[in-house]
């Protein structure tokens, strides 16, 4: 069985790119379209990675990661910044968050690909 990755983003749209794009790699994807219902699939399953949003309403991206990370047994789940700011991509860069990796937004299927399959070496 492969890996499960949760995608997290408010666009459907953006969802069931990244559902498709990864289901080709023959991973299995749970998709959340918020930050709570991601924080409540946790709850429930078992995940080997988020791709986490990070502009998202009511509660975003960073927040969500905030929630995560004070969980103990999701204290080490890694977490994959989804965004289309240039700035936030310096910010994970620069260590600022507790994050294993930063996909610009529009995701380009080949970065894709190449970030998640460099977790799961």
């Amino acid at each position: 069985m492969g890996k499960t990755i949760l995608v997290v983003d408010d666009d459907a749209m953006n969802l069931r790119m990244a559902e498709m794009l990864l289901k080709k790699k023959e991973y299995n994807v749970k998709k959340a379209d918020s930050g709570q219902a991601a924080l409540a699939l946790l709850q429930e399953e078992t995940v080997d990675l988020v791709l986490l949003d990070v502009e998202m309403p009511v509660m975003s991206g960073i927040e969500t990661l905030e929630e995560i990370r004070a969980r103990h047994e999701l204290a080490e789940l890694p977490v994959v910044f989804l965004s289309a700011s240039e700035d936030m991509e310096k910010s994970v860069a620069n260590g600022e968050y507790a994050v294993q990796g930063f996909i610009m937004k529009p995701i380009i299927p080949q970065k894709l690909y190449e970030s998640v399959a460099a977790l799961f070496v």
